[in-house]
């Protein structure tokens, strides 16, 4: 399955380094083709510009300057997503991705707005990574809504035969050394359950 790694973290020596390589050895060793997208590395520019949202609606040039992840995206059958929850929500440079990628003729059919229709019907399996600062409680209290960004809203591009998975390591502030070998563990152990 080619599977699209998209990665969001602006430290190489971080915690979430070590998550990305051992996801991406799991995936690897299971005979995965993946194609990592490292937003920070590749100087994804996130920001949504005025003429960029004037021409939202039109697909002939709602793709223009991201025409690569466009293809990349297409390409995919399985999509990783990994990143840090910051004041309980996707990184700015991860959102910023999903602002300019989910458009019109893109990620859905706008043709017809009293019936959107996904364009993403490739996408087999979407899996979430993701560490929060703070305890799982708090996080449900104000609604996690990075669990269901990946949960309900990209389960709804992908279509309803597709896998969804969300695995989060919580309260990682205060994680042990054993807490987080068990976290890298599981993340190994459910991408190579991918199929």
């Amino acid at each position: 399955m080619r599977i699209l790694y998209l990665y969001c973290h602006p430290l190489d020596d971080s915690f979430h380094a070590a998550i990305r390589d051992a996801g991406i050895a799991a995936l690897r060793a299971n005979g995965h083709d993946v194609d990592l997208c490292d937003l920070y590395a590749e100087g994804f520019q996130p920001v949504l510009t005025a003429e960029m949202r004037r021409e939202y609606h039109d697909t002939s040039l709602n793709r223009k300057g991201i025409e690569g992840y466009v293809e990349r995206l297409h390409a995919a059958e399985g999509m990783v997503v990994q990143f840090p929850t910051w004041a309980f929500g996707f990184p700015a440079m991860l959102k910023g991705y999903f602002d300019r990628l989910f458009s019109p003729g893109i990620t859905f059919d706008l043709t017809d707005p009293a019936h959107v229709k996904p364009l993403l019907p490739k996408l087999r399996s979407v899996t979430g990574i993701s560490t929060y600062g703070r305890p799982r409680l708090q996080a449900l209290f104000v609604g996690d809504p990075p669990r269901k960004m990946i949960t309900r809203y990209l389960r709804w591009y992908a279509g309803a035969r597709a896998r969804i998975r969300y695995l989060a390591l919580y309260h990682m502030n205060v994680a042990t050394e054993a807490q987080r070998k068990a976290f890298l563990a599981r993340v190994s152990t459910e991408l190579s359950q991918i199929r």
